[in-house]
């Protein structure tokens, strides 16, 4: 049986086992992670949060982490300013970045998520609202969450992925993993 672990990668860790190169100790998998020959099925950036599903097995990995497979990712997205309908119509037919056109998303405005406390916490701007929204895309171009957003006038303050497929963060607080069925 494969094994497939569910952990909530908390801000500001990499989404590996070690970090060797680096002239300062950055936090990595292996402080929350001691199971031995599991690996990251996808990626999570170092300034992003939530799910990171992991696996011994290598079809698994790659039907969980390659885009010809489509499987929904889902974000909960802090982002600067209101939300406008037109931006998430934007988000909804397809962004333009520099690397192309992605896919169409599911994008809607959601009510701030009753999730942890992120540390340290965003940055606050007296004059400048922040909303969120729920953002799910097929595809998985780097830092593309980050890109969509920006290019429709709203940068991401904070990005918590919450599902992958059937797979999500429902009951793990930062930091904290579950094994469950492939």
């Amino acid at each position: 049986m494969p094994r497939l672990i569910l952990f909530n990668k908390p801000y500001d860790m990499l989404s590996q086992f070690t970090d060797r190169n680096s002239p300062t100790t950055r936090a990595t998998l292996s402080d929350c992670i001691a199971i031995p020959h599991v690996y990251p099925a996808g990626r999570l950036d170092r300034d992003s949060e939530g799910l990171l599903l992991l696996t011994d097995d290598g079809r698994l990995q790659a039907r969980i982490a390659d885009p010809k497979f489509k499987l929904p990712k889902t974000y909960l997205v802090q982002v600067e300013g209101d939300v406008t309908d037109d931006a998430l119509a934007t988000l909804r037919g397809g962004v333009l970045l520099k690397d192309g056109m992605t896919r169409p998303a599911q994008a809607e405005r959601i009510d701030a998520p009753d999730i942890w406390p992120r540390d340290p916490p965003i940055r606050v701007r007296q004059t400048v609202p922040d909303s969120w929204i729920r953002l799910t895309i097929r595809e998985g171009r780097n830092r593309q969450v980050r890109r969509m957003t920006a290019a429709v006038g709203h940068p991401t303050l904070r990005l918590v992925r919450w599902s992958i497929g059937d797979w999500t963060l429902a009951g793990l607080s930062p930091g904290a993993w579950r094994e469950d069925a492939a």
